[in-house]
């Protein structure tokens, strides 16, 4: 009977398990979903691969190793590509990742020994290459509200990321007096769940709709928007520029509408018809909890309508579905746009269960619960499914045009310093 010696070594990247059973050792690794293993024999403190194992024949494919190049062999990882079969040794073969099998080892020994997964090349491994570098660079989202006064702006943004991200939340004035102007406060936060790192910034409007006289209002916001892009732009065309520029442009602005029951105002018709061109707008219905049913399912339907009669695209745009697997998934958001939501960073006890809400004297209005109000939906959308797409969307499709537009002012501008004519500048552009 064989002694059997059990020897568990652990890397930073990589399990190892190295087990001994006699004067054979096996050294395995695990490298994402698969386990692939290398054989040695072990005579006079020297250390040979093995290609084969069968039955008391063993076939030597490589000259020996020494101890101490063993102990770097086993801490390096031992990165193989070949899938292990633990039923049976005798079928196990060990190639290795970085020499083909025409060329053999990298200790001269010959491949192509029988079992071998010549098949399997590894593409799928880049998956894991990608979650770890986006585990490490972090990730980045800037979030721009913008409503009237009242409406939740802050209370909304803090339930949604469960922490004080918002910009009265996280500057704890006095009793702020109404802005004579719009204003542009933006708030930065570091968020860390799970591992995950993101910088959330929070863009508030302080001011918006809040005059006797709105006309042109949108302009503030509209500028901030064009600035942020313009400082990436220039970010991008420096010589020497950083290795990651810091990304500030707006990816989404969350539009707070009134819950009047009745249509649009003017002043949200006009602003959504000027920003949807240059950000991802999401409007949503605040304080729905004082709309009945029949009330807010009226008002998300005449809003829609609304929306489509002025040619308001608003996320996600039609245009930008990539496969009939995504208009599927966007033509359920759009049917429920406007989310109707409502905000609360109280917990409260309910059935024995912690939750946020609000309570009023006829129960608690669970902000969660889908059956109370949207805001899981919008959460949801935001957050857990459509992130990354908002995000591209903003870089390749808002910034893109903003870039376009912006060079070929440039263009234009050189052009009439240096004397060319128009219709040959027209020409040049077509």
């Amino acid at each position: 009977m064989l002694r059997r010696v059990l020897l568990l070594l652990w890397d930073t990247q990589t399990s190892l398990h190295s087990l001994c059973l006699g004067r054979l050792y096996k050294v395995s690794t695990h490298t994402g979903r698969r386990m692939c293993a290398y054989y040695f024999v072990k005579h006079k403190a020297v250390y040979c691969r093995l290609r084969r194992v069968n039955g008391p024949k063993v076939e030597y494919l490589s000259e020996g190793i020494s101890q101490e190049d063993m102990k770097q062999i086993i801490t390096a990882g031992l990165e193989a590509i070949s899938s292990y079969s633990s039923s049976a040794m005798s079928e196990a073969v060990v190639p290795d990742a970085t020499v083909s099998p025409a060329a053999g080892g990298p200790y001269g020994e010959k491949a192509g020994g029988p079992g071998v997964d010549f098949s399997y090349v590894g593409i799928d491994a880049i998956l894991e290459q990608m979650r770890r570098k986006a585990m490490k660079q972090g990730f980045e989202l800037n979030i721009m509200v913008v409503g009237q006064s009242g409406l939740g702006k802050s209370t909304l943004m803090n339930t949604l990321f469960k922490s004080k991200v918002s910009r009265k939340s996280a500057l704890a004035t006095a009793q702020e007096k109404i802005p004579k102007t719009i204003e542009i406060k933006s708030v930065s936060h570091d968020i860390e769940e799970k591992g995950v790192r993101m910088k959330l910034t929070v863009i508030d409007t302080p001011g918006f709709g809040d005059q006797i006289n709105n006309e042109n209002c949108w302009q503030p916001i509209m500028k901030f928007i064009n600035d942020q892009y313009e400082a990436y732009l220039q970010e991008e065309i420096n010589i020497n520029r950083k290795k990651r520029i810091p990304d500030s442009r707006v990816h989404c602005c969350i539009y707070f509408i009134p819950p009047t029951g009745h249509c649009l105002r003017p002043l949200d018709v006009e602003f959504m018809r000027r920003l949807s061109k240059v950000v991802n707008i999401v409007p949503v219905i605040a304080k729905a909890d004082t709309l009945t049913l029949e009330e807010r399912d009226f008002f998300k339907k005449k809003i829609r309508e609304e929306l489509r009669a002025n040619g308001i695209d608003v996320y996600p745009q039609k245009e930008f579905d990539e496969d009939a697997e995504d208009r599927m998934i966007n033509e359920k958001i759009r049917e429920m746009i406007p989310f109707a939501v409502v905000g609360s960073d109280q917990e409260y006890q309910v059935n024995g269960r912690r939750l946020l809400g609000r309570k009023t004297k006829w129960g608690t209005i669970e902000v969660e619960n889908i059956a109370h109000c949207e805001f899981a939906y919008l959460r949801d959308l935001l957050i857990r499914t459509h992130m990354q797409n908002i995000k591209d969307i903003t870089s390749s499709i808002h910034y893109e045009m903003y870039r376009v537009r912006r060079l070929n002012e440039n263009n234009t501008m050189v052009a009439h310093a240096n004397g060319v004519p128009e219709h040959r500048l027209a020409a040049h552009e077509m």
